[in-house]
């Protein structure tokens, strides 16, 4: 027992009452399709069963972690599970920060920082010689106080302290910027059309209603100021006065100073006027940039600091010759180059003084560096990460613990990684193996397969038919084993010829030309129309600067965005679709059923039953975002949250209405003996024999399971998608919209989360939309996916500085030829 942990009659969700021993001290995968299971029995079952006995063993009151549906689990270590989710959404944290390295940094510049006397021009040399440098907080970091003596012109100088590399502290934050290295401008044109008037779409976001309420405002503003105003004439022809009201708002110093003698309006109806610029800068202060406006908004870099974040003085303190802002701009294996030379150059007393400092940042980057993340740099914004490389930033985290014993539970760390870097990733799992735990990892890379020293297959399907294991043991165990769904797949790749019959598009392109923004090298590169065009390279090449932020932020009417020479083909391509991996909401009361549309069709059909007519129920009374039909204790939404003190909240049944969001009157409403509750708890694949007679949610029912989610649940939250998941849905609202012209699809590596069997069905839905006249565009890293394409353009060959050319361009068998490449590398493999 001591080397397995047992698992006795698991049926959680829909796990089949399974039992299983799980090898301890092994790097364990658990693979199987989309929604076979593996996730239930990951984290539903075993990490919720070891937080349950950790707090039981600590004395406190379980019954708000309630036991998972298994007979037994013996064997358990202390678990620790790192998932996709970015917890921290604070603008200020970078890679750097979070992972301790800049403060070390910050100590290292205040130690041995070198700086010009701004008397004299001298450069005043650090005062080495006291005692060893070590980790201290800001508020013990004293010395403001003490001064440091030029030694050309004696000009007295404050001394550097760990505050003046800050970008969170006044004494180190640039003022113009207050240490965020960007500053917001609102782009005008893309909020009015002067040519239109208010009532045609002068104000580009108005429609419907809320025209005629702002409408009535200005009318009773105007009246109030005495001021010409006509709701249907264009905005150009206004009066200055009647403009500045209508930009900034009644009470704002451009509109006052005009009318000095005046007493702004008291209320709305009488004419008080917030103006549009003013509320939409209001609204993106008080959401933090996560406004629904946020995309009206440039961010140009500082104008004082040029994106450093920090004061000149501090910019101008250099170690080893560089500045801190610079080390932290730098990708971090040059950065890590960078410190081996500070460590080969320190003196005696320096060694003394900060050697330690030195060996832990080294440490810490290798760490980083071997997760697959050389090319992001210190000064990364976390927010900014994929949900891939904010779990690898975690796993280097993880490594320096240096604990034992542990249960790691991973959730696909390779999402977003190149076949080339996977190899690192597996080192730091192992790793975390051979210091003595358990790394039981959610995985469907063949790579990871293969290193894996044990393998546990869920399947055979998804939802109600999936939940057994139909496997155990190696990768090559599992081929030999008929049961083994991912078996099969490797079984049949071996005899599957690869395909030859590539299209060659329709004859035109879509051109970027001279690409040149953040690290791309200035190259032109062509996607031919009509084609399957995968975009490719190590991750950090470039690929998503070239297609997200050029081509996507182009379009048939607008202009060349900044970074590129122009972009031409659009008059052909017609329109542009693109679906990315942004999360769908964070809002815990957006599901599945309410995001495709389908509850309204689901509330105004269960309202127009004669039981539902007869006890005087509305449509209204069947959602449960608005009170009538809802239970009221927990909202509509089924759990209530418990506050556990100093771990993490959680949440439990809403014991009112039993975890069924309603009250009773609308739960006795029923169609064939199921309740609208019951329906959310269904799986769409479940509901197809309910609801597929009914047109208006027919073809959203067959594309949601053709882009392979007739797992998911209806009720279920779209904040517990993964990113792939959440793409896929998006993919299936897009193509519900139909379209007559020529349409570019571009998608952010849609085989995120798909088991190879998966891929094979979404290689289908791609295919078909191509086949149907329109172009599809993906960045991908699945070679299967690649291998499939009609083309290929291969971004790198490395990722940061040594990325951002144009390495390979052609059909899979021509960059599978170029020595260059490292996806042709792999892809001659494949091919």
């Amino acid at each position: 027992m001591n080397g397995t942990i047992q698992i006795r009659g698991a049926r959680e969700n829909n796990l089949k009452n399974i039992s299983l021993d799980i090898p301890k001290h092994k790097l364990v995968v658990v693979t199987g399709p989309s929604g076979s299971g593996k996730s239930t029995l990951a984290m539903d079952t075993l990490q919720r069963e070891c937080q349950r006995q950790y707090m039981e063993s600590m004395g406190m009151v379980s019954d708000s972690v309630s036991k998972p549906k298994v007979d037994s689990i013996q064997g358990l270590s202390p678990s620790i599970s790192v998932g996709q989710h970015l917890t921290n959404r604070n603008p200020r944290s970078t890679i750097g920060t979070v992972t301790d390295i800049y403060t070390l940094m910050r100590i290292l510049y205040a130690k041995l920082g070198e700086r010009p006397c701004p008397a004299c021009g001298a450069q005043v040399a650090p005062a080495v010689g006291e005692e060893p440098a070590k980790l201290v907080s800001d508020e013990e970091d004293t010395g403001y106080n003490e001064k440091v003596a030029c030694s050309s012109c004696g000009h007295q100088l404050d001394k550097l302290t760990m505050s003046h590399f800050s970008f969170n502290k006044p004494e180190g934050a640039c003022e113009e910027c207050s240490g965020l290295g960007h500053v917001a401008t609102l782009n005008t044109d893309r909020v009015f059309d002067s040519e239109k008037s208010v009532r045609d779409g002068g104000v580009r976001f108005w429609s419907g209603m809320y025209i005629d309420y702002n409408v009535s405002i200005l009318k009773a503003a105007a009246s109030h100021y005495r001021l010409p105003f006509d709701e249907n004439a264009p905005l150009a022809s206004y009066d200055p006065a009647m403009l500045d009201l209508l930009y900034y708002g009644a009470e704002s110093e451009a509109f006052t100073s005009r009318m000095p003698d005046m007493k702004p309006p008291k209320s709305v109806t009488q004419g008080k006027f917030e103006g549009v610029v003013t509320g939409i800068w209001r609204r993106y202060n008080e959401k933090g940039g996560e406004s629904g406006e946020a995309a009206l908004f440039r961010q140009n870099s500082c104008g004082s600091c040029g994106g450093a974040k920090l004061k000149k003085e501090s910019r101008q303190v250099t170690v080893n010759g560089k500045a801190i802002h610079e080390v932290s701009a730098q990708a971090l294996g040059d950065s890590l180059d960078w410190l081996e030379s500070v460590k080969a150059g320190l003196s005696e007393d320096e060694e003394q003084l900060v050697g330690p400092l030195v060996y832990d940042m080294s440490i810490r980057l290798k760490r980083i560096i071997d997760t697959g993340l050389t090319y992001m740099s210190l000064d990364r914004p976390i927010v900014t990460l994929s949900g891939g490389e904010a779990q690898r930033l975690r796993l280097a985290s993880i490594l320096g613990s240096g604990l034992t014993g542990v249960l790691y539970i991973l959730d696909e760390p390779t999402v977003g990684l190149h076949a080339r870097d996977t190899s690192g990733l597996i080192e730091v799992m192992k790793q975390l193996r051979d210091l003595g735990n358990t790394v039981l990892v959610i995985e469907h890379d063949e790579d990871v397969m293969r290193a894996a020293d044990h393998i546990v297959d869920i399947g055979p399907g998804a939802g109600t038919q999936g939940g057994e294991v139909v496997g155990q043991g190696s990768l090559q165990q599992l081929i030999g084993q008929p049961e083994s769904i991912t078996g099969a797949i490797f079984r049949d790749r071996n005899a599957r010829a690869p395909r030859h019959n590539r299209r060659s598009g329709n004859g035109h392109h879509l051109t970027i030309h001279e690409a040149h923004l953040r690290n791309l090298k200035g190259f032109t590169a062509a996607f031919p129309l009509g084609c399957l065009i995968s975009v490719t390279g190590v991750s950090g090449s470039g690929k998503s600067t070239l297609l997200f932020d050029l081509l996507a932020a182009s379009g048939p009417d607008q202009p060349t965005p900044e970074g590129c020479g122009r972009i031409t083909g659009w008059e052909e391509a017609g329109s542009l679709i693109m679906v990315d991996q942004t999360p769908l909401s964070r809002m815990q009361r957006s599901n599945i059923a309410t995001y495709t549309d389908v509850y309204t069709h689901l509330r105004n059909w269960y309202a127009s039953f004669p039981e539902a007519k007869a006890a005087g129920l509305t449509a209204k009374h069947f959602s449960f975002n608005t009170a009538g039909g809802r239970c009221e204790e927990c909202q509509g939404l089924g759990v209530v949250p418990i506050h556990m003190h100093f771990l993490p909240e959680i949440e439990v049944r809403c014991p009112a209405c039993r975890g069924r969001r309603f009250k009773d009157e609308v739960l006795a409403v029923t169609y064939e003996g199921y309740s609208i509750s019951d329906l959310l708890d269904m799986s769409i694949e479940e509901s197809v024999s309910l609801l597929g007679s009914q047109k208006k949610m027919k073809e959203t029912l067959q594309l949601l399971t053709e882009v392979g989610l007739g797992y998911l649940q209806w009720g279920q939250s779209l904040s517990t998608l993964s990113g792939g998941e959440g793409q896929r849905i998006k993919l299936a609202k897009q193509l519900s919209k139909k379209t007559s012209q020529h349409t570019v699809y571009l998608l952010d590596e849609p085989s995120t989360g798909l088991h190879p069997g998966d891929v094979e069905q979404l290689k289908v839905l791609l295919n078909k939309l191509v086949d149907a006249g329109n172009t599809v565009i993906v960045v991908e890293h699945n070679l299967e996916l690649i291998s499939d394409s009609d083309w290929i353009i291969d971004i790198g060959p490395e990722g940061g500085e040594g990325g951002g050319e144009l390495v390979a361009e052609g059909t899979p068998e021509q960059v599978a030829a170029c020595s260059r490449s490292h996806t042709g590398r792999y892809l001659k493999e494949l091919l």
